[in-house]
């Protein structure tokens, strides 16, 4: 059912009032707070109506109301309509994301960081999985007489670098012949098919040197075996204890016992829905698959390279948060990302 415009500025009164001060309202307060133009009769009877509607609650009897689920997001709805990003927030976005090109992995963390830092909540990041992504470049560079380092290069950006010790000196003209052979041979191929590659399409054309090329098909193919699982990244856990609603010791222990887990986190990231016209996906509350996170929010969105979707990055917090402004932060990062991804690592 929609609601009219005058119910829906009191209720935006009420949602904007609990988000920062965590504390019921009353309709005499609202009268007073906020210049609504009617009386606290008035905003009192519509209060009923919208709990009723199920856009209020009243946690103890004499108190006031506050926001319920619904209420959030219908909030959220509209400001994801109507998301107007700030240029001087978008400006310092860029410039702390540029600062932190290195390797994707750190890019990816420091994105993480970045976004704890101006939205003040926990922040969580997903990076890509190796076993999802194609091979795009194989060097082998010399480190010393017989040692070597095998970088393999995958289109997602993913970088692994692996030492290797070898059974003879090999020269470094030579070894270039196996780089430039290896990557012809299993450029485009999905690294977790690697293994079904049968070697001796490979040793068969450089007989000479069948003992390393053993030894580095060998090494792909653990990379492959061990690319299963999927980096998680996260900040600001401990800020969960800024919110009055964490002043409970068991409610805390629970929020920070289930980030802990790495697996749930994962799964719940990986299972977010996502708005394909906003690239964004936000669960609020009652939402959520898991009931030690019932009470909270996730506002997450996914980074891409050449279109393809590689990872995620989002923000967990508390049902009251301040999404006005963590959106189009959220937002911005997960573009910044797709953006640098695709200029340096693509």
């Amino acid at each position: 059912m929609k609601i009219d415009g005058r119910k829906l500025k009191i209720l935006q009164a009420i949602i904007h009032n609990y988000i920062t001060n965590a504390e019921p309202i009353g309709s005499r307060t609202i009268s007073k707070r906020y210049d609504l133009g009617v009386s606290p009769a008035t905003i009192r009877n519509e209060m009923s109506d919208l709990e009723e509607l199920g856009y209020l609650l009243q946690p103890h009897t004499s108190a006031g109301r506050v926001p319920s689920n619904k209420a959030y997001r219908l909030y959220v709805d509209g400001i994801i309509q109507n998301n107007n990003k700030d240029k001087e927030i978008m400006n310092k976005i860029d410039k702390k994301m540029l600062d932190g090109i290195g390797q994707m992995e750190e890019l990816i963390e420091n994105s993480a960081s970045i976004l704890s830092q101006l939205t003040n909540y926990t922040s969580l990041a997903i990076a890509p999985q190796l076993k999802l992504s194609k091979l795009k470049h194989v060097q082998v560079v010399p480190v010393d007489d017989f040692r070597v380092l095998l970088v393999i290069v995958t289109d997602s950006g993913i970088v692994k670098n692996t030492i290797l010790r070898l059974d003879r000196s090999i020269p470094n003209d030579q070894l270039n012949m196996i780089s430039n052979l290896l990557t012809s041979k299993l450029k485009g191929q999905a690294i977790g098919h690697i293994g079904r590659i049968l070697q001796t399409d490979i040793i068969k054309d450089m007989h000479s040197f069948r003992d390393t090329i053993n030894v580095l098909i060998r090494t792909i193919n653990e990379s492959s075996n061990n690319s299963e699982s999927v980096e998680l990244y996260s900040d600001g856990i401990t800020k969960i204890f800024n919110f009055p609603e964490y002043n409970d010791i068991s409610k805390a222990k629970s929020f920070l016992s289930f980030i802990e887990n790495k697996d749930n986190v994962i799964k719940m990231l990986m299972s977010s829905g996502l708005d394909n016209i906003n690239n964004l996906g936000i669960t609020i509350g009652e939402e959520n698959s898991y009931d030690e996170i019932k009470n909270c929010s996730l506002i997450t969105a996914t980074y891409k390279i050449n279109g393809k979707t590689i990872g995620k990055i989002g923000v967990i917090g508390p049902t009251r948060m301040e999404y006005s402004k963590v959106i189009p932060v959220v937002q911005s990062i997960s573009l910044d990302l797709s953006d640098i991804l695709n200029k340096y690592f693509e």
